[in-house]
């Protein structure tokens, strides 16, 4: 969405979305070790778990999850060819997980299937009608002309590169909070774009800067997209899955600032 708004290579946007991968995914790890350290974890399901998989071995191992690892691989395969956008890449997954749960795993049967859709249901309505009301909000503050707003308010009031990247990244947030993510990315690149290309950001790093902040604004409340989805997959309320991910939030914040002020994070590979 954001090469198609910039004009700019997706593939130098996919680039230079690797190694600030890493570094949120090196962060959340060393969170986890600490949270499991500090609160303790079933090392014996853990090393039960681990000795199942030693006496299996390797190659018995990968021939038995072969079909399940060609998923991502598919659904990547898509995309980088541009045989599919992401939201189609995601449908032909949906098929693929289908047709090899049932014919190659044997997991899921044809009686089961009505349950399984009855299922999604309860778990995806109710996201629905978030994102229903995020889509409705972005449309208002569209027509109230917001984003101009914002663009000629940080342009009249401020000329300082840091203080400028730091109020964009506090409205981005914002913005990921209270829209859906595809109509914030074509909204508000055009107005942005500019103003960050004008203090001397590449555009490809633009975007890796605006898809972090957006992607956080998937586990902040009050939209908090994904937070909705655990709390039904896992039956746990909302305000406590909410606590828990306090400290990833401020981990993704620390990563963000890193990829928003160190550029060779995000243009290293281009």
């Amino acid at each position: 969405m954001y090469g198609m708004a910039s004009e700019q290579s997706v593939r130098d946007l996919f680039m230079a979305g690797v190694v600030p991968g890493f570094l949120i995914a090196a962060l959340l790890m060393l969170y986890a070790i600490y949270y499991c350290k500090k609160h303790g974890e079933d090392r014996q399901k853990i090393d039960a778990e681990v000795k199942v998989l030693h006496d299996k071995g390797f190659l018995r191992v990968f021939k038995e999850s072969f079909f399940a690892l060609l998923s991502p691989v598919i659904i990547l395969g898509c995309i980088y060819t541009g045989i599919a956008s992401p939201t189609e890449s995601a449908v032909v997954s949906v098929f693929y997980a289908l047709i090899v749960s049932m014919f190659v795993y044997k997991t899921i049967t044809i009686k089961s299937i009505p349950s399984l859709l009855v299922e999604s249901l309860k778990t995806y309505t109710p996201i629905l009608f978030i994102l229903a009301a995020s889509t409705a909000f972005s449309r208002v503050l569209t027509l109230l002309h917001v984003p101009q707003l914002v663009s000629s308010l940080i342009m009249d009031n401020f000329s300082n590169p840091v203080v400028i990247l730091l109020i964009i990244n506090l409205f981005l947030l914002i913005v990921g909070m209270v829209m859906d993510t595809t109509p914030a990315i074509l909204i508000l690149t055009p107005i942005l774009l500019p103003i960050v290309e004008a203090i001397g950001v590449e555009p490809i790093q633009f975007g890796v800067i605006m898809v972090v902040n957006l992607a956080i604004g998937f586990v902040t409340p009050p939209i908090g997209v994904n937070l909705f989805v655990a709390s039904s997959l896992t039956n746990v309320s909302l305000m406590k899955i909410s606590k828990q991910s306090m400290p990833m939030i401020g981990l993704f914040l620390i990563a963000l600032m890193c990829i928003t002020f160190i550029p060779a994070i995000s243009l290293c590979l281009i």
